[in-house]
């Protein structure tokens, strides 16, 4: 499988502060191509970059082979880029802004006439195509936005943060549709703070913290590199939970954290059931309560705080 985005030592400053530190991307055609991080972390910056909207202080961006910076006429003519804002004009009904965007890509009238239907049904519009964008609701806008991104037929589609801002059913249709443009030969790079995002949609993730690359893989790869499972025992009295801690010593393969608050112990095993069957014995020998117990793997939440050492959500300086 070709790469349909390549990157390569792409750096970007503003003044004192660096966007991007000679940043690296490979992104393979007809993928979800996931570009995690918190906010401040280059995510947008890299978008911009690729889209043609801003231009970098050094190192090389392609789209479909086509160099951003030398061509980046022929680059906009092959992508589609829906911001972490919605881009459409309130003042017009749903189906103007199709037009419009039609327009502005110069495409035949007769072609976004039919283009723009298809898309207000793909995108549950229809009845509210012939009304002004006023009357929307937030998850509305969002997605014909997505569906303006899309009039041309783009190769390569990007999404910044697309779901900020939405509620959870809106957030899970949008979900779907990314999943069904992958399906049908679109290439797509999500950035997004949301890891749960991220591990839903993307088949490869990079994961970027000051303008630099600091880990990618599947999310099954990256989850690996924080060291298999999670044991999670919730005792039934708070004063227990140093106790339970002791008790879990002989089966966790690493450090311990207690979370006095919830009466909660997390403890890295491997071993799976096994283990879990170990651990429950030990607690029962050194008499602790135990209100809840749980083998999980590590989410995205783990791996990023393993990799960077704080949260995704996180604001930067």
């Amino acid at each position: 499988m070709s790469d349909i985005i390549e990157a390569r030592g792409l750096v970007k400053k503003y003044g004192d502060v660096v966007a991007l530190d000679g940043l690296d991307l490979s992104v393979p055609e007809g993928t979800v191509y996931g570009l995690l991080g918190p906010n401040g972390a280059g995510k947008t910056t890299t978008v911009r970059i690729l889209t043609t909207l801003l231009k970098p202080d050094s190192g090389m961006a392609k789209v479909d082979g086509i160099d951003v910076v030398r061509k980046p006429n022929a680059v906009r003519r092959i992508i589609g880029l829906t911001g972490q804002y919605a881009a459409v004009d309130e003042y017009l009904t749903g189906r103007e802004n199709l037009r419009m965007f039609g327009d502005l890509y110069h495409l035949p009238s007769a072609y976004v006439k039919e283009r723009s239907q298809e898309l207000l049904e793909r995108f549950d519009l229809v009845d509210a195509a012939d009304r002004s964008l006023r009357t929307y609701s937030g998850g509305m806008r969002r997605r014909l936005d997505l569906a303006a991104s899309l009039i041309a037929k783009p190769r390569v589609l990007f999404l910044d943060e697309p779901t900020t801002g939405l509620d959870p059913r809106s957030r899970l249709g949008l979900w779907e549709v990314i999943t069904d443009l992958v399906a049908d030969g679109t290439t797509v790079l999500l950035t997004t703070q949301y890891l749960e995002e991220a591990d839903q949609l993307a088949e490869q993730i990079v994961v970027i913290d000051h303008g630099r690359v600091i880990a990618q893989g599947t999310s099954d790869v990256l989850k690996d590199q924080v060291g298999g499972d999670r044991l999670e025992v919730v005792v039934s009295d708070p004063a227990q939970v140093q106790a339970a801690a002791q008790a879990l010593h002989p089966v966790s393969t690493g450090d311990i954290t207690i979370d006095a608050e919830d009466s909660r112990v997390v403890a890295p095993v491997v071993g799976g059931s096994l283990t879990l069957v170990e651990a429950v014995r030990a607690l029962d020998a050194a008499h602790v309560a135990i209100a809840d117990v749980a083998l999980r793997r590590p989410t995205l939440d783990d791996v990023f705080l393993t990799l960077t050492g704080h949260a995704a959500e996180e604001e930067q300086a």
